[in-house]
Order: structure tokens, then sequence, then C-alpha cells
């Protein structure tokens, strides 16, 4: 296969040649191209990316019935993980909002959407009630008085912003059967859904603690892991490729980390960032942000690098994402949307190591 030459992150000599791609295209192809084949073109290309989207849902629609929610179970760095662990405002705002729920009779599921959000949102009221986060963003759940969410005064009471947002999700069709992430992001529209994901452990440890309810989340079972000496955490995989993948079609820029461009490192950022993990900036350092593996026996969401001396990490230049099956999620160059592409394990400048985000490099305790 052919490979692209890249420049380091920090600029370099103009890059070869490349084939244009479509999305970027597509005002001019319409003059140019009769429309019975554009809309082939068309069909084609939105196969495509549902083959891409299957590589990692097993084929299967992740806001389908049954979906997993990708934040159970998985512990992030920083993220409390019990009742014990949250102060006498966070642990007063929780019970308000699980006797909100309860009064309405609300099933636990919908309590532990109400608890990540707010979590999320305000840390569960440490933000300040009368604190704007965002814009007008008021309360426990940062509800917005210009979105209709009601007055100030209103948002700013725990038991009316409970009862609106359960009122809201209540009425979304199959909501129940939604993640914990796409559940909260319909009703609250946030800019960072993924975020919600690290706060499910707790909702679920205080829907057990305070109400004696258990099993409202549904953990995502993960892959095997025969023959690679460090598991990657649960859920971390997942979340970083939905986020990863959801950003294809935006444009490359050097030096930018989202949300409307982004280059190699700062798509790799934002893509763990959303599942509770901080990498460094830039490609090189993210090269040793976790564990090795080697590169044969890369895991969706495993981190692949190019060097111009691929015996030599300190030449790192481009990262990307591996999605498994021998695809992968790249922010590539100038000019060329981000989107994904096969890997070859002989490919040019390919490192022979993966990066396993999350796990602990060798030889730390």
């Amino acid at each position: 296969m052919t490979t692209l030459l890249r420049p380091p992150e920090q600029g370099g000599p103009p890059r070869l040649p490349r084939l244009p791609r479509l999305p970027s295209r597509l005002r001019f192809l319409r003059l140019l191209i009769p429309v019975g084949v554009l809309a082939g073109v068309l069909v084609v290309v939105l196969m495509m990316g549902l083959l891409v989207v299957g590589q990692f849902t097993g084929g299967g629609d992740p806001d389908a019935a049954g979906a997993c929610d990708a934040g159970a179970g998985r512990a992030a760095v920083g993220v409390p993980r019990t009742g014990a662990d949250l102060n006498q405002i966070q642990r007063d705002t929780a019970g308000t909002i699980i006797g909100v729920a309860k009064g309405m009779d609300a099933p636990p599921r919908a309590w532990v959407v109400a608890l990540a959000t707010a979590m999320q949102e305000s840390r569960m009221g440490l933000a300040g009630i009368d604190v704007a986060v965002d814009h007008d963003s008021l309360g426990v759940f940062q509800q917005r008085p210009s979105q209709g969410w009601g007055s100030p005064d209103q948002v700013r009471d725990p038991v009316y912003a409970t009862r609106t947002f359960l009122t809201r999700l209540l009425a979304v069709p199959g909501w129940a059967d939604l993640p914990v992430t796409r559940a909260a992001q319909i009703v609250q529209r946030s800019a960072f859904p993924e975020a919600y994901a690290k706060w499910e452990p707790l909702a679920a440890s205080l829907v057990g603690d305070l109400a004696g309810v258990q099993g409202a989340i549904r953990p995502c079972a993960e892959g095997p892991t025969a023959g690679v000496a460090t598991a990657l955490p649960p859920g971390v995989a997942r979340t970083a490729i939905e986020f990863a993948t959801r950003e294809t079609g935006k444009p490359y820029v050097w030096g930018a980390t989202g949300p409307s461009s982004y280059d190699c490192s700062g798509l790799m950022l934002r893509a763990f960032q959303a599942a509770g993990i901080v990498l460094p900036r830039v490609s090189r350092d993210q090269y040793g942000a976790g564990a090795h593996v080697p590169v044969a026996q890369a895991q969706p969401g495993d981190l692949l690098f190019w060097a111009y001396d691929s015996s030599d990490p300190d030449s790192i230049h481009h990262v990307a994402l591996y999605l498994g099956d021998g695809k992968m999620m790249e922010a590539q160059q100038t000019g060329v949307p981000l989107g994904t592409r096969s890997v070859s394990w002989s490919e040019k400048g390919l490192v022979p190591l993966a990066t396993r985000p999350g796990t602990a490099p060798a030889g730390t305790s």
C-alpha cells in the first residue's frame, strides 16, 4: 500500500501529493457529476461509515435497546467512587435528586442518569447554584433559562431542577434502553456528552447506598485479552473510539485540539479525555503514556505511532487510534478530513510497539 509521508507536528517539508477525498469536494461534485452518479457515491460512503461503526459495536447500534453503559465499572482518575468520597453538600444533593425521582415514581435507572448528569454539570452543587458555568446556565444541572428550563430562581432550586430534568428524560421514547451517556445527552445537550460516562460508577453506588437499589447500569463486556499482559481498563477503548470516529469529516489543523478541528495528537488527547484518561499533548510524549504491546497484538483503543526512525521513539511524528480488524482512525494532514483507513504492520515508519493508554508502563507499580 502507499504510505503518505508526514512531517513532525512542529512543521516540516511539504507532503507528497494525495488523492482528494469526497467529503471536502461535494460542493464541486454537484456541478461535475450527474445526480444519479453522485447519489450512488453517497450510498457507498454511507455504507462504509456503517461498516466502520460495526467494527467496534459488534455490528449493532450502541444507542439501540440493550446497549451497555460504557462507564460502568471504570475507575477514572480523580473521580469519586462512592458517597464516602463526597462532601456533605454533594451527599445532600444526591439525596434530594433520589428523593424527587422516587416521588415521581421514576425507575432507578432514571436516578442514575440524573445523578451522573448533576455530577458532570456542577459536581452535584459544588460549582454553585448561583454560578453560571456556561452562558446563563445555573443550578445543579446547569440548566439555561434562555433555553426554556425555567426562571433563574427556579433552576437554582434542586427540587425544581431535578423534576424538570426527569420530566424531559421520561418523555424521551426508549430512554431506558439507551446508554446513560446518550440518555443524558438527549436531555442536556452537552458539548462533551462522553464525559457523563465517568460518573456512572458513582451514580450507581449512590443509588445502591442511599436507596438499596442495585443493577441500574449495564456494564459493557470486554473483549478477550489472551496473550496480552496488560488489559485495557473497562469502557475506555469503546468511549475513546466512539468519540474519535464521531469527529470523522472535520478538518485537520496543526495544533488544534477540537472541537471544530484537530491535529493527530489533539484528536487522541480529546478522545481519551472523554474516557477519563489524560494524555500528554504531543504524539512522541503520548507514546510513553501507557503499557507497550507489539503492534501485531494491538487491540481496539491502542495507539499506533509513526517515526522518521521507527527504532527511535524520539523521532515520532504521528499517532492514530487502532479500531481493530486492520483499521485505524486518524487526523492525517492538512487538507485531508479526519477519517479511517487500513493499516499494515509493515508500513514504513510504523513504530513496532503500540501504547495502551490508562495502563501502567513497564517497570511501574
